[in-house]
């Protein structure tokens, strides 16, 4: 029982964690939070399965071509409910926009795809038990996606372009940086990560069009747990929320899981509003 309430619970939150990575990238240039991020996850899982079982084609050029569609999807995002209500930020119109195309992805997948979970093939074909590809991949997935942010912020100039947008976006604008496209980019990158989330995971979560409301959820807790924009802080709390889960699943099960789980996020946030790893937020007085 130990040994598969850790393989689940890594494998699961590393997939919350890839998510919640998702929400991190968009709000750093555009401080907003995206509600699309959970779908992007979901279609990473459908465009695999069509991709490979359906169309035929093998491995990489189905999760080339499936991070490549949900980046597009990505820059729609940033064109059709983001740019729109950069200007009114305070008024929170992004929840409204976000959540709208949300919702409308959700439910254009659900007439185009299935209504019902469909089969994710084996990728790699390694493994059994404890130690089979659907536990390890989503880990490996992960951490390849949090080298290579590290690698991209820390080494290049272009990470650090997104960077000083992400300190002060007016400030890098007036330096001359291209803080649009950077914001395009930025998206295009995010719905690229969604995806790989939905794609390593989708022998767990399989091509189901209602995981997105499941992701947005599930995604967004490692974000308040972590602290809002820390994707470290986002890692370590959705390895958190995976094993905390599975182990409510094992011993309690059905619905009393989600009520641990949404009593274990009111208690963090009680205790640490900015997130366990975020910084408090700093008045003038």
């Amino acid at each position: 029982m130990l040994a598969s309430i850790l393989a689940s619970g890594l494998a699961v939150g590393a997939i919350y964690a890839l998510i919640g990575i998702t929400y991190n990238t968009m709000f750093a240039t555009s401080r907003v939070m995206s509600f699309t991020a959970g779908q992007l996850g979901m279609l990473g899982g459908v465009f695999g399965s069509m991709f490979m079982l359906r169309f035929g084609l093998p491995l990489l050029p189905a999760l080339v071509l499936t991070l490549a569609a949900c980046a597009l999807l990505g820059v729609v995002t940033e064109y059709v409910a983001v740019r729109p209500v950069l200007k009114s930020l305070d008024q929170h119109l992004y929840v409204l926009s976000t959540l709208a195309l949300a919702l409308m992805i959700q439910h254009t997948a659900a007439i185009l795809w299935s209504t019902e979970p469909q089969p994710f093939p084996r990728l790699v074909g390694l493994g059994e038990g404890v130690w089979d590809e659907k536990y390890w991949l989503p880990i490996l997935a992960c951490a390849a996606t949090i080298i290579g942010l590290e690698f991209l912020y820390r080494r290049t100039l272009v990470g650090r372009a997104f960077l000083a947008v992400a300190e002060d976006n007016f400030a890098a604008r007036a330096l001359g940086l291209p803080e649009r496209n950077l914001r395009i980019a930025s998206y295009a990158m995010a719905g690229a990560i969604g995806a790989l989330a939905g794609f390593a995971g989708g022998q767990l979560l399989l091509a189901f069009f209602a995981n997105g409301a499941l992701l947005n959820f599930y995604g967004f807790v490692p974000v308040a747990l972590g602290g809002l924009g820390n994707n470290r802080g986002a890692v370590i709390g959705g390895i958190l929320l995976g094993l905390f889960q599975q182990a409510a699943n094992f011993m309690v099960g059905g619905i009393f899981s989600s009520v641990a789980v949404f009593a274990l996020f009111i208690i963090v946030l009680l205790a640490a509003p900015q997130g366990m790893f975020g910084a408090p937020a700093a008045r003038r007085v």
